[in-house]
């Protein structure tokens, strides 16, 4: 196999980051929010009141983005940022009524994305490409 014509996954797993960023965009901007706050908030649908350290390591960003994520949010009202209680150095993060109230229409951004995704694809190969991706990372 001739070492320049090789397939590179990173470029087609670039390709749909891009299209992913643009597609959020296009849905969410209405609400303020983009890609980047995006995953923030699917984080926090699933478990309110995390520390912000933690959405760090769960999501495997580093902590610039993860701050500057939580300001966006802060800004646009979708969560409130309190200390700790037992730990005065870190923060709780919390969703809003704001961010209650349009989590229906952010799940239904997330799953029409997922649906543009995976039309063309079998449940099968919908179970072995999300396997795939868990290995590689």
């Amino acid at each position: 196999m001739d070492k320049y014509k090789c397939e590179n996954i990173a470029k087609y797993v670039s390709e749909i980051q891009r299209k992913g960023n643009i597609f959020f965009l296009k849905e969410l901007s209405h609400l303020g929010l983009g890609y980047g706050q995006f995953n923030f908030l699917m984080e926090l649908y699933r478990e309110d009141g995390v520390r912000q350290e933690d959405l760090t390591l769960k999501l495997n960003i580093d902590k610039g983005t993860t701050a500057r994520a939580i300001k966006k949010l802060e800004a646009e009202g979708f969560i409130i940022k309190k200390e700790d209680k037992d730990d005065k150095r870190a923060y709780r993060i919390f969703i809003t009524d704001k961010g209650i109230h349009h989590r229906d229409a952010i799940y239904k951004v997330a799953k029409e994305w997922e649906n543009n995704l995976t039309k063309n694809l079998t449940e099968e190969e919908k179970e072995t490409i999300i396997s795939l991706l868990k290995k590689c990372i």
